[in-house]
Formats: C-alpha cells, sequence, structure tokens
C-alpha cells in the first residue's frame, strides 16, 4: 500500500522511466549502456516506491502509552523548556527518520487537537540541535486522558522540502491513525509530562504505531 500523499510522484516517475527505457531500448545500440540506464530508471523507481509505502498497521488503542509517531532512530531524550506553546520544562523525545523509513506520521495517542500550527523556516540537516526550533516545521497539540497535553513537532530536514499535516484543532484522534506525512529525511520531536516515563533509549530503532516511547508511572508498576 502507498500512501496518498506520493500518489502524484509515483505516477510521474513510471510514466518518465517507461520513456526512457522504451527510448533507450530502441535508440541505444551499445548494449551495456542501455542495460546500465534501463537498470538505473528501475532502481529510482524502487526507491520512490519504497519511500511512499504505508504499512497497515493494527494498533491496540491505549491511553496508558504515548506510540512513536514515526518510524527512525531516537537521537534525543532529555529535559527542555519548550517555548512555544507550553512554555515550560518536558521531556523530549526526538526520532530522526533517513530517507529509507516509512514517513507517515501517525498519532502519538487518542485525543483531541488543541492547536495546530504550521511554521515556515529553513533546511538545516534533522539531526541538527537548531532543526526543532529554526527549520520548517508543524505544531500540534493533543489533550489527552491520561498525559494531559502532549506535542509533537515535524521538522523538515534538508532533503524535506513538504510537510503534510492533517491535524485540525477541536477534531478527535485516534492513536495509530494518519496524522500526515514528511517528504524525504526528517525528524519528529515530542513533548511530554514530566511525571511519565520514557521507554525507549537513544539510538533505539521504533515503529510508528508500535513502539511504546512514554506510560503513565502507575502501568509500569503494576507490570513490575
Amino acid at each position: 500500500m502507498f500512501h496518498k500523499e506520493g500518489q502524484t510522484i509515483i505516477l510521474i516517475t513510471l510514466l518518465i522511466v517507461g520513456a526512457i527505457t522504451l527510448a533507450a531500448q530502441y535508440y541505444i545500440d551499445i548494449s551495456w549502456l542501455r542495460l546500465s540506464i534501463q537498470i538505473t530508471c528501475l532502481i529510482v523507481l524502487v526507491l520512490i516506491l519504497q519511500f511512499f509505502r504505508n504499512p497497515k498497521r493494527n494498533v491496540r488503542l491505549d491511553f496508558d502509552e504515548i506510540l512513536s509517531p514515526v518510524d527512525g532512530k531516537v537521537v534525543v531524550i532529555e529535559e527542555v523548556e519548550e517555548t512555544e506553546y507550553f512554555k515550560d520544562k518536558r521531556k523530549q523525545v526526538s526520532i530522526f527518520m533517513s530517507p529509507i523509513n516509512v514517513h507517515v506520521t501517525r498519532y502519538p495517542a487518542s485525543g483531541t487537537v488543541q492547536y495546530s500550527k504550521y511554521h515556515p523556516g529553513k533546511f538545516l540537516v534533522a539531526w541538527h540541535p537548531k532543526s526543532s526550533t529554526d527549520n520548517e516545521r508543524t505544531t500540534v497539540v493533543l489533550k489527552t486522558p491520561k498525559f494531559g497535553e502532549i506535542l509533537y513537532r515535524q521538522v523538515a530536514g534538508a532533503l524535506a522540502r513538504r510537510i503534510v499535516n492533517y491535524a485540525k484543532e477541536g477534531e478527535s484522534v485516534h492513536q495509530g491513525t494518519d496524522a500526515g506525512f514528511i517528504k524525504f529525511g526528517s525528524r519528529v520531536d515530542i513533548f511530554l509530562p514530566l511525571d511519565c516515563a520514557i521507554t525507549v533509549k537513544l539510538n533505539q530503532k521504533v515503529i510508528g504505531a508500535k513502539t511504546c516511547i512514554a506510560a503513565i508511572v502507575e502501568k509500569l508498576d503494576n507490570e513490575e
């Protein structure tokens, strides 16, 4: 299954690849050059298809857990001052997505969208410390039953030039459903209450709508 945000790009790529492949077949007499061009076109098509893939994720809704909103690697876990919305200290978990990761953004929790805002900005590499505040980005705040308000931020990277955000203020959303898409390398930052327990580690690979990144302390105590 492919994400709807990639349909136009996939179609255009398919037409271009098909045209170049046929042209090479009929107009290039040097066999090794013809084959090289056709193989290169096939590789480009496969890369585009894998980038826009949208694997189905069966989610067991759990108000006691915050799920990873994206596939990628945890690059930041720290206590920070969140200056846009909360204006107080929060636990930040940041997940970096390489071009080979699934780039669908999914809601990390069920709740109501309290805040949704787009910010134009720069295109620093996604792992740069200032990318969270200087890069093009969107900020979304969800009001959840157990964690109160949580914030996640889609951040464009050096290659990502389009952020798609579906969250609209006032609407109810469900954990694990599509919240948007970021085209090419990027990251997502999640800002959580100080009294929650972070359940991932630095450099850990996470899966969107599957990996629990935070839980209420009472749940962890009960499991122990």
